[in-house]
């Protein structure tokens, strides 16, 4: 029997999802519970697909792993560099040189999808932004996500940077079982910034009965994409779900996903870990032009429309919550832990974002002795698009 809490968000055909009634999904998902990684559900497992913002999960993951090493600790600075704080949005918008703890800088990466922050972390915790990613490339390697490459740890587009539904899968179960201590932050209802406070831009959290995570992601190019999790008398599932056209369409699909998953006692013999590659591997799907041609900048966002179309009922992800949320407070300061590792030189100075002199005035310039651009092709950064 459905939870009343469902039956009150979900009125009788508030929701018909015609690609799960009958037909084929249109895009790639996979569901599955977290316990054994058996698959319920799959469809273009191996299909490669823009991440978008679902990379902020790997940096949050090398994070993990850092702290686990002792390169760092939850109380250790990080410090927003000129390049960092050039990041299009989603973001925090704190002026470079700004320091903050780093489970706060998680939070803010997790929770309002902050691309300034995501890449201030990666440069924190790699040295640079290319250092970060061959961390990134690397944990990716040895998890066996053979379809996946990064360049960047925000997700912003990059034709060089893709995954796919499988191995995003890979990487939730290490994340959920190798540091289950970090789990509450995945479903955290919204941040207080002072007087300001940010919602989740995963819908599902608040909203979904027993929603515990875990992060979305847009950019044109990949669409709406998201990994929503749920946890109900003790089974948790996860459902990925790439390329839908909208912030709500997506977090519809992941809840019927997951209702299907959660009316279904057994799975079948299929694992995230055995499940063999099928299909096109190699390439990519570009939804750009579906997604966000006809669109103004402001509507190239993954933040849910505040009314719904005139010929279509307002989804109960397009509600407000039905209790106060519960916000946790982030920001500036506190930063009381030893500096990131990566962050140190031999003796000790931070050498990260220190400004390159300019050529003496009294002697010519020689060729290419500018100071560097923050932001340019030698920091390996590609053609952006908005990402949340």
């Amino acid at each position: 029997m459905r939870h009343r809490h469902f039956l009150k968000l979900f009125p009788a055909g508030a929701i018909m999802l015609s690609v799960l009634a009958g037909s084929a999904l249109a895009n790639p998902v996979v569901v599955f519970d977290l316990k054994n990684g058996q698959i319920l559900q799959h469809q273009d497992a191996f299909k490669r697909w823009y991440p978008a913002s679902l990379s902020k999960l790997m940096t949050a993951y090398v994070t993990f792993r850092a702290i686990a090493a002792g390169e760092v600790q939850l109380d250790s600075p990080i410090k927003v560099t000129k390049h960092s704080a050039g990041e299009p949005p989603s973001k925090m918008g704190f002026k470079p040189g700004s320091v903050m703890r780093l489970d706060n800088a998680l939070k803010m990466m997790l929770v309002k999808s902050a691309n300034d922050i995501a890449m201030a972390v990666g440069e924190n915790i790699g040295g640079s932004q290319a250092a970060f990613a061959e961390r990134m490339n690397a944990e990716a390697a040895r998890l066996g996500m053979n379809g996946t490459h990064f360049v960047n740890p925000n997700g912003l587009y990059s034709p060089d940077q893709y995954t796919t539904a499988r191995d995003l899968s890979v990487l939730v179960m290490a994340i959920r079982r190798e540091f289950p201590q970090y789990a509450p932050w995945f479903s955290i209802e919204g941040l207080a910034v002072g007087k300001k406070a940010i919602a989740n831009y995963n819908l599902l959290i608040g909203r979904y009965p027993g929603a515990d995570g875990m992060k979305t992601g847009f950019v044109c190019p990949s669409g709406f994409n998201m990994i929503g999790s749920a946890t109900r008398n003790g089974r948790t599932l996860v459902a990925v779900v790439l390329g839908e056209k909208s912030a709500v369409s997506r977090a519809e699909t992941a809840a019927k996903l997951l209702d299907q998953g959660f009316d279904t006692p057994t799975a079948g013999s299929a694992t995230v870990a055995t499940l063999a590659p099928y299909g096109d591997t190699v390439s990519p799907n570009d939804m750009h032009d579906e997604v966000c041609k006809k669109k103004t900048t402001e509507e190239q966002s993954e933040a849910p429309p505040a009314a719904a179309a005139k010929d279509a009922p307002k989804s109960p992800y397009q509600e407000k919550l039905d209790h106060v949320p519960t916000l946790v407070a982030v920001g500036l300061g506190g930063a009381t832990g030893p500096a990131p590792k990566a962050m140190l030189d031999q003796g000790g100075q931070e050498y990260a974002d220190v400004p390159i002199p300019s050529w003496r005035p009294d002697r010519p310039a020689p060729t290419g002795a500018g100071p560097a651009v923050a932001g340019s092709a030698a920091q390996g950064d590609q053609p952006v698009k908005v990402a949340n």
